[in-house]
């Protein structure tokens, strides 16, 4: 059965495919699908088996100005557009995303390398990150009432202004809803350089919003590389705040690039999370949750827990159990359903991932299994997923984000030690602890510093609690007012009762 699904697929996706093919993936700027200032294009590959798939625009920063000077000249409009209206349009999106997520999953899939079961998912989310702001969109300039004994205070909020949105090559389709939906719900116009290793499902999701009856110039998509596109971006003088995910380094980078214009900046950034079994834990569902969430979506992404803590005196035990999973992990083509590991997203992360095999050896840890890049028809960027053992908490293995397959195990003693390795690297985004004690739990929860924590969980998403990480991971908040906060200006209105005292000088 799996291999008639899987047969399925590939012809569905041809006609898919066919489209990016015959002309190059061209911008969307006020409403228009126009080709590059310059005309010049660059090539996307698939990595399921470097495969062209198509030539994409490579924005200028003529291209970036003209997009911003759209959001600008829209933004009134949009930002007096009633709340109401908003949702209504948001929800048409949502609409118009669920009826088109068979193909937006399938053509994700045979560009990103992430397995075809992941992306059906993925699809379906970002159909609810648009439910789920247009339903905020009406009342996103509420404020608090702050009455004083002869003052009335009030609070209110407005739009910020165009905002530059900046998303990653790892779920892309679902990650670009994450920060386009809750900008648009609070009234921004938006911006979008999308990643340039991924560039097909910001092409569907641009025209599926126009198409579902987005006003021109409310999103523009720039098509680009970061260090040129990207960069005009977070410098343009129009651009009021930037939300990017990503690496810390390029963070750094852009924090520096908007300095001059004073820009707000929200950044999910790197992570090396921990995830944190003790010996009193659910030892199964531990299991379930540890092999979950570093080896699905091929460990390519910022809360996969690539830190395994166990409790030394289940360590041998658990450790090998880990390791008889990832054993039995299917390495395939993405687009068959019964792939659990695609191939990683380019030849030059291929290559940054596979480099830790040789650092885990130099280091004196064992590969306990995995550590190979497999010859797989000799195409495609797959490899093979990774367990590495024996480590110490000091050791690159430990500290570096791999950001693949890749899950480095490191015995602790007891509670105190457990907190101090988890909180010995630079990245604070997300932790997970498995244990009986519900005690312990709590302290973990105070004692962890990172900015998410699962106890006796995956990862599992709430729309309205807030997302993001401390230090190296992250600076702000996604997720229900926590996004409006961001996209949005806090203003206060004060209002006397006339009956208060005002001071009076040089008086006659």
């Amino acid at each position: 059965m799996s291999r008639e699904l899987f047969e399925e697929n590939l012809q569905k996706i041809k006609p898919l495919l066919a489209k990016f093919s015959a002309e190059p993936i061209r911008h969307f700027i006020n409403g228009e699908s126009v080709v590059a200032f310059n005309g010049k294009t660059f090539s996307n590959h698939s990595p399921v088996d470097n495969s062209l798939i198509g030539a994409v625009s490579a924005g200028t920063a003529e291209d970036i100005d003209i997009a911003c000077r759209a959001a600008e000249a829209e933004f009134d409009d949009w930002a007096a557009l009633p709340g109401k209206q908003r949702k209504e349009l948001l929800h048409a999106i949502a609409d118009a995303i669920e009826a088109n997520a068979e193909n937006i999953a399938l053509v994700e899939s045979f560009d990103t390398g992430q397995p075809l079961r992941f992306m059906k998912k993925a699809a379906i989310r970002g159909a609810e990150n648009y439910r789920f702001f247009a339903d905020m969109a009406a009342d996103a300039r509420n404020g608090l009432s702050l009455p004083a004994q002869q003052h009335m205070n009030y609070s209110t909020r407005q739009p910020i202004g165009p905002v530059g949105i900046i998303t990653p090559w790892n779920t892309p389709f679902m990650l670009s809803t994450w920060k386009i939906a809750p900008a648009l719900a609070a009234g921004c116009t938006v911006v979008h350089k999308p990643a340039e290793w991924s560039p097909c499902s910001a092409s569907l999701l641009i025209n599926i919003m126009h198409e579902a009856g987005l006003p021109a110039g409310v999103v523009n998509t720039v098509h680009g590389i970061g260090e040129v596109a990207g960069k005009a971006l977070t410098e343009h003088e129009a651009i009021k705040a930037i939300a990017f995910v990503g690496e810390s380094q390029t963070g750094s980078a852009i924090m520096k690039q908007g300095a001059d214009t004073l820009k707000r900046v929200h950044f999910e950034l790197g992570g090396k999370n921990p995830v944190i079994v003790f010996d009193d834990a659910d030892l199964e569902r531990a299991l379930d949750a540890v092999v979950f969430m570093i080896y699905s979506l091929n460990g390519e992404r910022c809360t996969s827990s690539s830190r395994l803590l166990v409790q030394s005196t289940i360590a041998e035990e658990f450790v090998e159990k880990v390791r008889a999973r990832v054993a039995a992990l299917n390495i395939g083509h993405p687009l068959d359903p019964a792939t659990e590991i695609g191939p990683l997203i380019h030849p030059i992360h291929l290559n940054k991932v596979a480099s830790y095999f040789d650092i885990a050896k130099d280091e004196g840890a064992t590969i306990a299994i995995g550590g190979n890049v497999p010859d797989l028809d000799g195409k495609g960027c797959f490899v093979e997923p990774t367990l590495f053992t024996k480590a110490t908490p000091d050791m690159r293995i430990s500290q570096e984000e791999i950001f693949g397959p890749v899950l480095t195990a490191i015995e602790f003693v007891d509670e105190a030690d457990a907190v101090e390795i988890a909180n010995s690297v630079r990245y604070g985004l997300a932790g997970y602890a498995w244990t009986g004690d519900a005690g312990r739990a709590i302290r973990l929860g105070r004692d962890l510093d990172v900015g998410m924590i699962w106890v006796n969980s995956e990862n599992n998403r709430h729309l309205p609690s807030p997302f993001g990480g401390m230090k190296a991971s992250g600076i702000g908040r996604d997720g229900g007012d926590y996004s409006f906060d961001f996209y949005m200006e806090t203003k206060n209105v004060c209002i006397a009762t006339d009956d208060h005292h005002v001071p009076k000088l040089a008086k006659v």
